[in-house]
């Protein structure tokens, strides 16, 4: 069995005492390979180093919508220069966040489709932070019809949300959440999603599923994730992880077989 989490932030401080040991225990669980997410630009650049210094992690970069008003064309540049680094492999977290709103929603806009054309441009899939903004998440992929893979990581809302997307199509990468007894809504889009276009994650250190919730996550807790998806969908836990990683190398163009990680008594 082979898991990968598409959306963990392993580079982040909250891993500095025991980032080693927290790959152990994600290869432990079955963990093979793993996503690293940036959100700006100095954790796009972590994610990159992470990357390039460990077999098996791959790395995105891209700048969420909460930095928007303090992005200009020099951090559009700068943030260029990253995508051509190795094991780069989408642009994310991109998109737009009306729950925490730190920067005017026209502001989130423009720099979500600015960064939308340089994905393009690039021939790059995305990755889409979407809090709160629905309606117009989905508004500005359907005009922008980004020809390479969409990611909607962390996803919540119902099913008319779910199909807006996948009629758009994007992908529907479950995390934590789905896990949490209450949600209901989450649970039925789960076990009716195509299972062509799903993924799990982490969304580590964020988001831990039950019964951890409240505690620091991990990448080895996307287990937990990929168990709740396959009892939903009344399927078992190897088919769910064999479908999983299909479709995220279909995503991040990675080969089915090659590179995983490896512990560190053994290479790292």
């Amino acid at each position: 069995m082979r898991l990968i989490d598409t959306h963990a932030h392993l580079h982040a401080s909250a891993f500095d005492n025991d980032r080693t040991a927290a790959l152990e225990r994600a290869y432990a669980a079955g963990v093979r390979r793993l996503i690293n997410v940036g959100y700006d630009l100095l954790s796009s650049a972590a994610s990159v180093d992470l990357a390039c210094s460990h077999p098996g992690i791959y790395a995105t970069v891209g700048i969420q919508p909460h930095y928007a008003s303090a992005t200009g064309p020099g951090q559009i540049a700068e943030l260029r220069s990253l995508l051509g680094a190795a094991k780069v492999v989408a642009l994310g977290e991109i998109g737009l966040d009306y729950h925490h709103d730190r920067s005017p929603r026209t502001e989130q806009r423009s720099l979500f489709e600015a960064q939308l054309r340089l994905a393009a441009e690039w021939s790059l899939p995305v990755v889409i932070h979407s809090r709160e903004a629905h309606a117009d998440t989905v508004d500005v992929l359907r005009a922008a019809a980004h020809p390479y893979p969409v990611v909607m990581h962390s996803f919540s809302g119902d099913w008319p949300y779910a199909e807006a997307c996948l009629e758009a199509g994007a992908f529907l990468s479950f995390s934590g959440p789905l896990t949490f007894p209450k949600a209901s809504e989450l649970h039925a889009v789960a076990a009716r999603a195509p299972l062509d276009r799903i993924l799990v994650e982490t969304d580590c250190p964020y988001l831990s599923p039950h019964p951890f919730r409240g505690r620091r996550n991990e990448p080895a807790r996307v287990r937990i994730v990929a168990e709740q998806l396959a009892a939903l969908r009344g399927s078992v836990l190897g088919e769910i992880a064999e479908a999983v990683w299909r479709n995220a190398c279909f995503v991040f163009r990675l080969p089915e077989q090659g590179e995983e990680i490896v512990l560190e008594n053994e290479l790292l």
